[in-house]
């Protein structure tokens, strides 16, 4: 009987909502034919990704199975799920879901066509209680094209005689196509007509809903299982057009999934045969170094090659709308060369140089990167970050140390590296925000990062012979490390007084108002937003941020300061858990899951980061504590979740299964975190060095061999020193030409000093003076440039001590 089409009820559908961000699988065919990147999560397909790694193209793609008398079970919910890769290190997969009733099992190999832009879905479906006949398989397909549940359209058609499920939205269209013939197929508002709804509630389709426009839609159609026939193979193709999507589809059935398995695996194996052997077994049978290898590749685009994002995964992304387009899957420039250090760590030196040659073509023309940003290098958040703006400049050291820019290449980076280094001497120190995008002020990471970059520049612009521009990076980075303690480290708080220290280095302090002010000539702080997420004043919150004074080379891992600072972030931050130690970002985190359990909206409380479990493993190795190392290590391995991906947090409180959080295992928080798989083989790396792997030389060399310290003390306008020790002779650097007005008797007597400008656009002069103790020196500008004095004396007291 002919069914008449209708458009679906229940327009636009209920607020669209993204899926589980705790993913156990993710892959993609590294095929430039092959636009595909897929993810895993509850046994079944979340977000896959067309055309580009940014683009999430749908929600997720799971079956829903019926019987008699009512019988109704969703996979994702209904069944234990079992995940494993075809093999070590090739992120194809083999899942089981098995229902907790044990009706039935599902079996399934999933991967991406490396042929064309399709994902290839292979289902067994088998019946542990009755026959094949007393069951009905349905697929339930939510597409959010592109980035966005909303304003999609879906509908049940044909592509060249063969019904098909389609959809399109913003430019992007899918085609669900069946091995198997589709028996009835529905298009709905989801929430109200969707499959899901109709299935519950009458126990079946209505073949008549064929389309919903323009809303957040759902297709599903039933597979035509049969007795004999219990295997089907779904394809679902993408495209510019219906047409070209179908075609995509239906032409990855034609080929056939074992063609398509076999040329997925040669890529994969082709990907991980150059690697160094660093090959581990975790607690959980898993080779984790090869799982940390692969998700890194899988988070690098085709298209621009060098360019990865940090996640593919929207973190508690259930509770997440169309407000959040990015998620995760955007470029974060730290985040990128972390990902580039793994990937040396692993013996991969041409992935990192990709990656450098994308973060220089994404650099904006005053030298910044953006905070982050899509793949095309616009900026998705307005902020800056200074350790996300030298960052590269450690890339590029690191692969000229190692042999892989010879001067000659090096030559195409220098415009880069001097535009990099332009930017940071001229905004540093001051953070801009911290490293996780928070708070604005001298942060130990920040400062060591910058000064780490000022002297990787200064070695690379000496091998491209600018000695001079070299010298005054090096004499920047000098003066910027011996204030790193008068900046970020306190004594006499309180919780000196509790832990029993001396004092500890904060993990940000804000910036004095009186030393950062609103200059004349444009030397500003990039953000200075107050903190939001506590009231503890900034001297009480510490951070494991901290060690990367050491990590940088800065400080030695026994320096009495960095050994107190250890023992006051074991006290306040250590977290003890199952697998072992955790830590916490720092006291009075806000990011992460509410007490009850209830998903971070805004608000929360942070948990334990196993990222940091790796950090304080390469910390324990520079101290010469390689057991430590090792053994946290371990932990870090075992906080991973199901198939051994790496969680950005794990929950700390008790379990909750009704909210799938259980103790020390994976929050709703991104997974997998790409940061920390790169952390995760640059300590296995370092651990067979018997080294830390990514420790730059220079700081050690000059700051903890040589003990180097500054002759001078910067004045600038974002950085009004008040006091000068009475060593040291004071340097006035400006972004504009100008003649400093100066005395030392309160102006009974008076003498001028012109700036000279260097490479980097700074004016700057050395006043030629010996101050007294106690004695001040007031000063003002004359600006040639627009015949103006500044109208306002500045002073400088002699006699503070140098706290190095």
């Amino acid at each position: 009987m002919p069914v008449t089409p209708k458009i679906a009820q229940g327009a636009p559908g209920i607020p669209a909502r993204w899926a589980s961000s705790a993913k156990s699988g993710v892959g993609t065919s590294l095929s430039p034919a092959g636009q595909i990147w897929f993810t895993i999560s509850h046994g079944i397909l979340n977000e896959i990704y067309y055309p580009r790694l940014d683009s999430a193209c749908t929600r997720d793609l799971g079956l829903l199975v019926t019987g008699a008398d009512g019988y109704f079970s969703e996979e994702k919910r209904d069944a234990a799920h079992a995940i494993e890769p075809f093999e070590d290190g090739v992120p194809a997969y083999r899942l089981v879901n098995t229902a907790t009733d044990g009706a039935y099992r599902i079996e399934k190999r999933i991967l991406a066509d490396p042929a064309r832009p399709a994902l290839l879905q292979e289902i067994t479906f088998t019946p542990l209680k009755g026959t094949a006949g007393d069951y009905r398989v349905y697929a339930l397909l939510a597409p959010h094209l592109v980035n966005a549940g909303m304003g999609n359209t879906a509908w049940i058609g044909a592509h060249k005689g063969k019904p098909v499920l389609l959809a399109s939205g913003r430019g992007s269209c899918l085609a669900l196509a069946s091995s198997l013939p589709w028996r009835d197929c529905s298009a709905g508002y989801v929430g109200f007509s969707d499959g899901w709804q109709q299935l519950t509630h009458a126990g079946k389709l209505d073949p008549g809903c064929q389309r919903a426009e323009n809303g957040n839609v759902a297709l599903t159609g039933e597979i035509g299982f049969t007795s004999a026939k219990t295997k089907a193979v779904l394809a679902l193709g993408f495209g510019a057009t219906p047409d070209e999507a179908a075609e995509n589809a239906f032409a990855s059935l034609k080929r056939g999934f074992e063609p398509a398995a076999k040329s997925y695996v040669q890529n994969w194996r082709k990907c991980q045969a150059g690697l160094l052997p660093l090959d581990r077994r975790a607690a959980s049978g898993v080779n984790s170094y090869r799982t940390s290898t692969a998700v890194l590749a899988t988070h690098r685009s085709i298209a621009l090659p060098g360019a990865a994002v940090a996640s593919l995964s929207i973190p508690w992304g259930f509770n997440k709308g169309d407000d959040d387009l990015g998620g995760y899957h955007l470029v974060w420039p730290r985040d990128l060369v972390e990902t580039a250090g793994g990937f040396l760590a692993a013996g991969d030196a041409a992935s990192a140089l990709q990656i450098l040659d994308y973060l220089a073509s994404i650099q904006q023309p005053d030298g910044h990167w953006p905070q982050n940003a899509w793949l095309d290098g616009s900026a998705y958040w307005p902020g800056i970050q200074m350790d996300e703006c030298a960052f590269p400049l450690l890339l590029a050291d690191a692969l000229h140390r190692a042999g892989h820019l010879p001067r000659t290449r090096l030559a195409t980076f220098q415009p880069m590296i001097e535009r990099a280094a332009t930017y940071v001497v001229r905004n540093g120190p001051l953070t801009g925000e911290d490293r996780w995008e928070e708070d604005a002020g001298y942060s130990p990471f920040t400062l060591a990062v910058e000064i780490a970059a000022l002297l990787a520049a200064a070695d690379l612009l000496d091998a491209c012979g600018k000695a001079d521009a070299a010298i005054y990076l090096r004499e920047t980075a000098d003066v910027w490390n011996d204030q790193v303690e008068r900046w970020t480290y306190v004594t006499a708080t309180a919780t000196c007084e509790v832990a029993g220290v001396d004092g500890y280095y904060v993990r940000i302090s804000p910036p004095d108002s009186a030393e950062a002010g609103s200059p004349k000539d444009g030397f500003v702080p990039i953000k200075n937003r107050p903190p939001g997420d506590t009231d503890r004043p900034a001297q009480e919150i510490v951070s494991p941020d901290a060690l990367a004074l050491v990590r940088f080379g800065l400080r030695a891992a026994d320096d009495p300061r960095i050994v107190d600072t250890v023992n006051v972030i074991d006290a306040q931050l250590r977290c003890a858990l199952p697998q072992g130690p955790l830590w916490y970002r720092y006291n009075g985190d806000g990011y992460g899951e509410h007490e009850d359990g209830s998903p971070f909206d805004g608000t929360g409380q942070g948990r334990p980061w196993p990222l940091l479990a790796g950090e304080r493993a390469h910390y324990e190795l520079a101290a010469g504590r390689k057991d430590k190392a090792a053994g946290l290590l371990d932990t870090l391995e075992r906080s991973a979740g199901t198939g051994g991906l790496l969680p950005e947090q794990v929950w700390d409180g008790p379990d909750m299964p009704e909210r799938e959080l259980l103790r020390g295992r994976p929050s709703g928080s991104a997974m997998p975190l790409v940061w920390a798989h790169s952390e995760h083989i640059k300590l296995l790396r370092s651990l067979r060095d018997g080294a830390v792997f990514d420790m730059p030389p220079q700081g050690v060399k000059r700051y903890i061999e040589d003990r180097t310290v500054s002759p001078f003390r910067t004045w600038r306008f974002n950085n009004k020193i008040r006091t000068l020790p009475g060593s040291k002779t004071l340097r006035v650097e400006l972004l504009a030409p100008a003649t400093v007005h100066w005395s030392v008797d309160n102006w009974t007597t008076a003498q001028d000093s012109k700036t000279e400008e260097n490479a980097f656009g700074i004016h700057l002069v050395d006043l030629p003076v010996a101050l007294p103790s106690g004695s001040t020196l007031t000063f003002t500008f004359f600006w040639p440039g627009t015949g103006d004095w500044e109208n306002v004396d500045f002073s400088v007291t002699s006699g503070e001590q140098d706290s190095r």
